[in-house]
């Protein structure tokens, strides 16, 4: 029987796990299949506080898991691969143990929908990118791809503006689905382009991108376009799916939570990106992490 499990290694999980242990809840981290989150897949964070020179997303995770573990954190590296949470206490089951709790942070994060053609795998991390904020600083002067055609898209693409000597945004379709001052403030800019009716098909590159293949959605041509840096925005895919049916979630399948992280089911609670879809920094997530895990406290205290 635990006190509390955390479900998710990333920067909500990690925060959630510092502040429950320091309560003297004996917090269990289950890590999910990935330990880190996506922050983890981060070459360099440079915008997460108390880092003036910066650090290697795994470094940043890795720090947080070391300062869990000291104040008693245990963490399994193990998936949960089914819950029943219609009883108290809440069960949960992995590959190979069951667990039971008497309250649940479920931080298991979003993943980028990824574009799904061959060498994207190959260069994540290596020209391909899922996060402007996090890697546009390294693109300074250089040819810029955003892929995507919602708010996302242009507001990235707007942010690489910054960074990049030029931005062509390319969308499967010949209008965008982003609000209309956002499209206005994007034609406006001098620094971005558009490719219409165009998907991406191929990403190429020895160690590190240097062109994508492209296909014309309409005619069904093709071509080719060097690019340094690829950021794909088509959408965040949040890792709720084993709670449907369990837990209140929206039309995306994000967790619907009250202002103090609180879900449909008492005793759960959320934070980070599997409730999270519009801000998606380390930073706000560890701050979700230590709501949760100071509400997690306060339920299991009513418990006695």
């Amino acid at each position: 029987m635990e006190d509390v499990i955390i479900l998710g290694s990333g920067c909500a999980g990690l925060t959630a796990a510092i502040y429950a242990a320091r309560a003297s809840l004996n917090p269990l981290v289950i890590t999910g299949n990935e330990f880190g989150g996506q922050i983890a897949t981060t070459t360099e964070v440079e915008n997460y506080p108390g880092f003036p020179n910066g650090l290697q997303g795994p470094e940043l995770t890795e720090q947080m898991k070391q300062q869990a573990e000291r104040f008693g954190t245990r963490l399994e590296y193990d998936e949960v691969i089914e819950v029943d949470l219609s009883r108290k206490p809440i069960v949960l089951k992995t590959h190979t143990t069951t667990y039971e709790t008497k309250a649940l942070i479920v931080a298991t994060g979003a993943s980028p929908r990824k574009l799904g053609v061959p060498g994207e795998l190959e260069l994540t991390g290596r020209g391909v990118s899922y996060c402007a904020t996090c890697d546009g600083f390294f693109f300074r002067g250089k040819e810029i791809m955003v892929v995507g055609g919602g708010d996302s898209a242009l507001q990235e693409g707007l942010f690489l503006t910054k960074f990049g000597s030029h931005v062509t945004l390319v969308h499967r379709r010949d209008q965008l689905r982003a609000g209309p001052a956002l499209i206005e403030k994007a034609q406006r800019n001098e620094k971005m382009s558009f490719l219409w009716n165009k998907v991406v098909t191929h990403i190429d590159g020895a160690g590190a991108l240097q062109q994508v293949a492209l296909q014309d959605t309409v005619t069904g041509e093709t071509g080719e376009a060097k690019v340094d840096g690829l950021f794909v925005y088509i959408g965040h895919l949040p890792n709720t799916g084993l709670f449907k049916g369990q837990l209140e979630m929206d039309h995306e399948e994000y967790l619907v939570v009250d202002p103090y992280l609180h879900t449909s089911v008492p005793g759960v609670f959320a934070a980070g990106e599997s409730h999270d879809k519009h801000f998606r920094q380390a930073i706000v997530s560890a701050g979700f992490g230590c709501m949760a895990a100071l509400e997690a406290e306060k339920y299991l205290s009513s418990l006695e």
